[in-house]
């Protein structure tokens, strides 16, 4: 199909054989809806029920964990064994109800592991993640621990695709385990894991064959992987092109690029008078850098973060900039958008029907300090998780819902699920 002629309709063939049927995609974005036990649950069957029924050729799935001691955050699922493997088979029967395509994004937290759920996460090197007090000190992880990691992230693909999900992928983004080893900020390590490129790459390149082999090569992986970490001495975008060179030589199927991490959300932190005209222009985020990744990696890629209008959705497919468009957030607010979409009832995501509740000011971007920041963005992914709970509920999105009010539900709220995970254990 030539370049031109491709538009959020056109279907997407994988490398795999597997076919897209239609160019949206529901990015991951963390539920936080695991029951006591790591499980799925029937508030995430309906949740992703919703999101099928919206017309999205692809759903993600919040980070699914491959190892129940180090989660992202408590209402985690975690898919170790076959224990949940009946709660699993209904969650993507839910998912992929209208035939669409629900993988799971399968994830080590590393250091970015809630003190709330362990004191001592593992991470390449000893370098805290100083962020509210929220991450302990994170212990070297040793070679054994290493080949360990990397044989359980085959496990959960291996357990997804027993599950139903119709793929995974590999979070190697946002400042996790397999962006820890990426980076020289957070991996300073002298052996074959540390040091050069090619050594601080081999875990993420390890984790993608032991993936492979596990899931076979008729079945979709993909790596979500930061264009760069906008933090200087970090992961950048010259090494992001080797990466992603390196990846296609693995024959992943498709390629996400976002970019930041937790001290830095690119895609959270960013204030209209920061960003670029050319990237105001086009909309999304990390456009601008697609094209060079996407002649490195030689695979379909997924550009997640910004896009709102289906002018320039249309306009960078059709350039061949983007083989997929990433969106997040609107589906917290109405998750029947894409449909809206491709019928032209819609031209402009529904992100900006709230966006003054999110606020300036005091407690925006403009002129506060960097703990006001940080409140500011957890309180802006606060709101978020808010609307994701009231989809789950079968409940309307709360507009009226302030960024102070939902940072403060948020804290509260993961509190109380790792209170009730370790009343179980």
């Amino acid at each position: 199909m030539p370049a031109s002629t491709i538009d959020i309709h056109s279907p997407l063939k994988l490398n795999c054989g597997v076919t897209i049927p239609n160019r949206l995609c529901k990015a991951a974005m963390t539920e936080g809806l695991a029951d006591s036990y790591d499980h799925p649950t029937p508030e995430l069957n309906r949740l992703y029920r919703r999101w099928s029924e919206g017309g999205a050729g692809l759903l993600i799935s919040g980070n699914v964990m491959v190892d129940q001691r180090y989660l992202e955050r408590a209402g985690n699922v975690v898919l170790e064994d076959d224990t949940a493997l009946d709660k699993v088979r209904l969650w993507t029967e839910a998912g992929t109800r209208a035939g669409n395509q629900f993988w799971a994004q399968i994830n080590h937290p590393g250091r970015q592991c809630s003190r709330l759920v362990n004191s001592q996460p593992l991470s390449p090197s000893d370098v805290q993640l100083k962020l509210a007090g929220n991450f302990a000190k994170p212990r070297p992880i040793r070679v054994d621990e290493i080949h360990d990691v990397i044989k359980r992230f085959a496990t959960t693909a291996r357990l997804a695709k027993l599950g139903g999900f119709s793929g995974v992928q590999v979070h190697s983004a946002h400042g996790y385990l397999g962006s820890q080893f990426l980076s020289p900020i957070t991996n300073r390590r002298r052996d074959e894991w540390g040091g050069s490129l090619e050594n601080r790459a081999r875990f993420l390149l390890s984790v993608v064959e032991a993936v492979r082999e596990a899931v076979g090569t008729d079945y979709p992986v993909s790596v979500k992987l930061n264009s760069a970490d906008f933090q200087k001495g970090g992961f950048s975008l010259e090494d992001c092109l080797q990466v992603a060179a390196w990846l296609g030589e693995k024959n992943i199927d498709l390629l996400e690029i976002s970019g930041g991490t937790y001290e830095h959300l690119a895609f959270l932190d960013i204030d209209e008078t920061e960003v670029r005209d050319s990237t105001k222009k086009r909309e999304a985020f990390f456009l601008e850098y697609a094209e060079a990744i996407s002649q490195a990696a030689q695979v379909p890629l997924m550009i997640t973060g910004g896009f709102r209008s289906l002018q320039a959705m249309n306009a960078a497919l059709a350039s061949g900039q983007t083989q997929m468009i990433g969106i997040a957030r609107p589906f917290c607010v109405d998750p029947d958008f894409p449909s809206k979409m491709f019928t032209g009832v819609m031209q402009q995501t529904p992100i900006n029907e709230h966006k003054l509740v999110l606020g300036k000011g005091f407690w925006g971007t403009n002129s506060a300090s960097g703990t006001m920041r940080a409140i500011n963005n957890q309180g802006q992914a606060g709101w978020y998780y808010q609307q994701i709970i009231n989809l789950a509920k079968d409940r309307q999105p709360d507009f009226n819902l302030g960024v102070f009010s939902a940072f403060t539900r948020h804290m509260l709220n993961d509190a109380r699920l790792a209170l009730r995970r370790k009343s179980v254990r």
